[in-house]
């Protein structure tokens, strides 16, 4: 398996928003990626909002980090910071 995590900062005022964007636009796209296993986004509720993507293939993992900057781009671009991007083959789980 295949994990990605990103990191996002912006103002507080629009994570409802944000919310909104990810549940209804981004997460359709990503569960239509071959090999997707699982998304989570977390919003702290004070301008930061990390997702983790999982996937069976590397090759999942890296189109998910494709469809998820187009959608930044897209979508959040004017709202969030570009995103800090961590990706790996996933050591252990439970």
């Amino acid at each position: 398996m295949y994990a990605v995590i990103r990191r996002y900062q912006f103002d507080p005022s629009v994570g409802e928003e944000v919310d909104r964007k990810v549940r209804e636009i981004l997460m359709p796209l990503l569960k239509d990626i071959p090999g997707f296993v699982t998304y989570y986004w977390l919003n702290s509720g004070a301008g930061a909002g990390a997702s983790l993507s999982v996937f069976d293939s590397k090759e999942g993992a890296e189109e998910s980090v494709r469809v998820a900057a187009t959608f930044a781009q897209r979508h959040l671009a004017d709202i969030t910071s570009k995103p800090e991007i961590l990706k790996g083959e996933v050591q252990a789980h439970a």
